[in-house]
């Protein structure tokens, strides 16, 4: 695709193989879109009424949605970095009168959307929250799917007899409801090798290792193209969360909830302070386990970092494929803004000779906390 940088397309029903050359000469431009909890891209195509696409692939079901899978790799420095491993979901064809302009577009998304497909009705007796996300995910280890899942930070064990978990749905709506009681996140992550992809059940954890800095406003050493910063006033708020006391079930105990993740470090020397109180009623029913594990739930899957970033960036000049989910620094904006923040979302655009990516970032407060950043 460019010097340095290749891209490999696999394409199969279920098991993908490397795409034909036919499908490779047709091939305009790839998007991928990688977010907190889900996945998605966009494949297109240029064609003709004589292309093979049109004339043999197409009719005889090559990119049928659903049962295709598609693996995008992009190779860099030797390194391979599995960027989507997805299904098929829609197809687009766009005849034009023009010559060389009509397109076939693809559109798909993660292994996760064949998981929203069956609804099922079965019961978990004696399984809490972790127990249940495998049984759940078991079946999908025939697509390379390895399921890790932690436990909740509070749990409990209720014998089958007083109360049995059970699923009515998707297995990923069953999954979804999981998260929302434990205050985790649910995710399927690419790789780390081709055909193979990880289900993450468990806290949002960023992982650590930063990536290399983006550079700003440093004029032979900036390597992205744009990046500019918002600061949301009103995006923290305290939750005091009402509990009733275990032993009479009858004195109402009010707890504040401060808008600090423990699973993600606070990356601010000087945080922005909360602008709102709320006061949430849907724990006066709950046991105390229950109640805590929701407002872990309201705590870490509500939004606590204030500061935002958006910007794009020419992966060449970079040198290396920023990765989602994980830190990254940030040089050149000033003592406000500069230091390390969260990679919340990344977008490849990938095209012959050409490969950029827009992202997001976010952070919970002003000034970094550590003198230096990774260059």
């Amino acid at each position: 695709m460019i010097q340095g940088i290749h891209l490999t397309l696999m394409i199969g029903p279920l098991v993908a193989v490397p795409a034909p050359q036919a499908v490779m000469d047709a091939f305009v431009s790839a998007k991928v879109t990688s977010g907190k909890d889900k996945s998605g891209f966009q494949l297109t195509f240029a064609v003709s009424k004589r292309s093979p696409l049109l004339t043999t692939m197409l009719p005889a079901g090559y990119f049928d949605p659903m049962v295709t899978r598609v693996i995008l790799t992009v190779t860099m420095g030797g390194l391979p970095h599995v960027n989507m491993d997805g299904i098929v979901t829609n197809q687009e064809l766009t005849p034009s009168n023009e010559p060389g302009q009509s397109t076939l577009t693809i559109t798909g998304s993660d292994l996760s959307v064949l998981m929203d497909i069956i609804e099922l009705k079965r019961p978990f007796p004696g399984m809490n929250e972790t127990l249940q996300v495998y049984a759940v995910l078991a079946p999908y280890l025939a697509l390379g799917v390895t399921p890790i899942a932690l436990p909740s930070l509070f749990t409990e064990f209720v014998p089958p007899t007083e109360r049995t978990t059970s699923q009515s749905g998707t297995d990923l709506s069953h999954i979804r409801k999981l998260t929302g009681q434990t205050g985790h996140v649910f995710y399927v992550e690419p790789g780390p090798v081709p055909g193979r992809s990880i289900a993450y059940f468990g806290p949002d954890i960023r992982i650590p290792v930063p990536q290399p800095a983006l550079n700003v406003n440093m004029d032979a050493e900036t390597n992205v193209e744009s990046l500019s910063f918002s600061l949301d006033g009103q995006a923290k708020e305290v939750l005091v969360v009402t509990l009733m006391d275990p032993i009479t079930r009858k004195i109402p105990i009010p707890v504040p909830i401060p808008n600090v993740s423990i699973f993600q470090p606070p990356l601010g020397l000087r945080p922005v302070p909360p602008a709102k109180i709320t006061f949430p009623a849907d724990n006066a029913r709950k046991t105390v386990i229950e109640a805590l594990n929701n407002m872990m739930g309201r705590l870490l899957q509500g939004s606590t970092n204030s500061i935002t970033a958006s910007g794009t960036l020419n992966v060449l000049r970079y040198g290396h494929v920023l990765r989602s989910r994980m830190v990254v620094g940030v040089r050149g904006a000033g003592i406000a803004y500069d230091g390390f923040y969260y990679v919340d979302s990344v977008t490849h655009d990938l095209k012959r000779g050409e490969y950029k990516q827009s992202f997001q970032l976010s952070r919970d407060g002003l000034i970094s906390n550590t003198p230096k950043v990774p260059v």
